[in-house]
């Protein structure tokens, strides 16, 4: 399984559909956005993979982005989801609760913990934990995305 990881949208449209054209090129198989949605505009644009969604420390207002959340056939898993996704455990979190993301990686629960929130990509390991940060799309430099093979866990940066 090939999964996208997309962050800090912050309702930024125009950046967001270079994003999607680069989940499309790279075949992505299903997506997970890790906080600050930012619009519904943003959750129709991403529709096409039904994507998981956590919500971040500016989405402030929270219904409409569950209203298209629904409508568009994605999963709002409010601030955290605990996932199985091609036989891997994956949490998914914004990470502006640090305690609660310190707690989830050094928990060794999870094969795979995706966050957003700092604008940085990263990857990095915790024991047996792969910790993804694809970055942002909005108010970073390079805005990137993340894609990781499932099962397997191999990790990369794509900048846009």
């Amino acid at each position: 399984m090939r999964l996208g990881l997309i962050s800090d949208t912050h309702g930024h449209e125009q950046l967001t559909r270079q994003a999607v054209r680069m989940l499309e090129s790279l075949g992505v198989d299903a997506l997970l956005h890790c906080g600050d949605i930012g619009s519904p505009e943003i959750v129709e644009m991403l529709a096409a993979w039904r994507p998981y969604y956590v919500f971040g420390n500016c989405d402030i207002d929270r219904q409409p982005l569950r209203d298209a959340i629904a409508r568009w056939g994605g999963v709002c898993c409010e601030e955290f989801a605990d996932l199985t996704l091609a036989g891997e455990r994956v949490a998914l979190l914004h990470s502006h609760d640090r305690q609660k993301f310190r707690q989830v990686i050094q928990s060794d629960s999870y094969a795979l913990v995706c966050y957003g929130h700092t604008h940085t990509a990263a990857i990095d390991r915790h024991g047996e934990t792969l910790v993804v940060n694809p970055g942002a799309i909005y108010r970073a430099n390079p805005h990137s995305i993340g894609l990781v093979e499932l099962p397997g866990l191999d990790a990369q940066i794509i900048s846009l």
